[in-house]
Order: structure tokens, then C-alpha cells, then sequence
């Protein structure tokens, strides 16, 4: 396979994990946390929450649901209210919520996502100007793309092992209700950007690099002739 098709299948992998990147980050929907239900015909409070916000919903359980299995799921209908962290919006009154589940975890999180998106506008801009740039420039921007692309998908990696940190600590302590969690489908979109980003990345790392020859003599062969005095 030629090298440019190579290169122009790489670019389209990282569209699809900057996609899936940017979807992550925005969306709520990263960890669903549920209490415990002791009966049916009664109200209880699942909640899910993201890098930024935490939505917690009001569920009626019924006799059809499996009350086993805690409040929910999710998407049964109910009032929902989401509210921004305490500590991004300072001012606000905050609960318990904010301040006795490792607070911390959820703006490391959110920062090092920040500096995954940073990576990415800059891996970006040199993919545009590699599209745009003529002879070997066009090359040379594909290692500092791939750098960055990599990096961003390192933090990815950070922020979600710090994220799944953090929901351990809400589970285990005793000062919240919940009880039962699972990762949802924005944590899956941050996987599949951590994973398209930082091995694409590599790839297109090792694209931009100067072919070996597949031949010793090919470098002797190419080496100018000595001038004879």
C-alpha cells in the first residue's frame, strides 16, 4: 500500500477518535450510580454524571422492575436535575455530594481532558498544514502531528483511570448512598478516543520517519562517487 493512502487512512482513524474524544468530554454520561431500593411502588435517586456535571433523577419503581439490581435503569422516565460541580461554579451552595467523594478526582479529571483537547487542536493544525505544505514540509509536519496526537491520548488515558478512581471512592464511602455503579457509554466513547488517538498517533509517527532501505547495498549504492584529483 502506497504511503499517502497510508497516511490518508490515518488521518480519517484520528477523526473518528477526535470525534469520539469531544463526545466524551461534553456528555454526562460517563458513570451511573445507583442506591439501593429496599421495595417496589416507591420513589429512588440514580444519578450520572460526567466531567462536569452531575444529573441526578428521580425513578418509580415498579413491580416490573428488578429492584435487585438497584434504581433504574437510567433511561426509565423520570425528573431529572443536573447541576455543575460545586467547585466550577464557586458561590453556589454545594452538598455533601461535592465534598465527601474525592473532589479532586473529578478536576484532575477535567483539567487533563482540557490538556487532551489542547494536544489534539494542535495535532490538527500540523496535519492542516501537512495537507496544504508542498515537498518535504509536508513530511516534517507529520512528526510533530503524531507527537501530539499521542500525547492527547495519553491524558485521555489519565483522566479516565483518574475518573475511575473517582467512582470508586463514591462507591466506597460512607457518607453517599450509592451503592452500585457501571461505566456508560460516554467512558466507552473515551476509551475508543484514548485507543484511535494515541496508536494512530504512533502510526502516523512512524509514516513520517525516513524509509530504511530494504537493501544494504542501496546506501552505498546511493552514496556519491569519490572525485578523483
Amino acid at each position: 500500500m502506497h504511503k499517502r493512502t497510508k497516511i490518508k487512512i490515518a488521518i480519517f482513524v484520528l477523526l473518528v477518535g477526535m470525534a469520539c474524544t469531544f463526545t466524551a468530554v461534553v456528555t454526562d454520561h460517563w458513570a451511573v450510580l445507583s442506591p439501593r431500593v429496599e421495595r417496589v411502588n416507591e420513589t429512588c435517586e440514580a444519578a450520572h454524571f460526567g466531567l462536569w456535571r452531575l444529573c441526578k433523577k428521580h425513578i418509580y419503581m415498579s413491580s416490573e422492575n428488578n429492584v435487585e439490581q438497584g434504581c433504574g435503569p437510567i433511561s426509565l422516565p423520570g425528573e431529572e436535575n443536573c447541576t455543575y460541580f460545586g467547585h466550577f461554579t464557586p458561590g453556589q451552595d454545594s452538598e455533601i455530594f461535592e465534598y465527601k467523594t474525592q473532589k479532586e478526582y473529578n478536576i484532575s479529571a477535567a483539567a487533563i481532558s482540557i490538556f487532551s483537547l489542547a494536544f489534539m487542536i494542535l495535532g490538527s493544525l500540523c496535519l492542516l498544514g501537512s495537507c496544504t505544505g508542498k515537498g518535504k514540509g509536508r513530511d516534517y509536519l507529520l512528526k510533530p502531528a503524531g507527537m501530539f496526537f499521542a500525547f492527547a491520548g495519553l491524558c485521555l488515558f489519565i483522566s479516565l483511570e483518574v475518573m475511575r478512581q473517582s467512582v470508586k471512592r463514591m462507591i466506597e464511602s460512607e457518607d453517599t448512598i450509592w451503592i452500585e455503579y457501571y461505566y456508560a457509554w460516554s467512558f466507552a466513547c473515551a476509551c475508543a478516543g484514548f485507543v484511535l488517538l494515541f496508536l494512530t498517533g504512533i502510526a502516523l509517527l512512524l509514516l513520517s520517519m525516513p524509509q530504511m532501505p530494504q537493501n544494504p547495498w542501496e546506501t552505498c549504492m546511493d552514496a556519491e562517487p569519490d572525485q578523483v584529483e
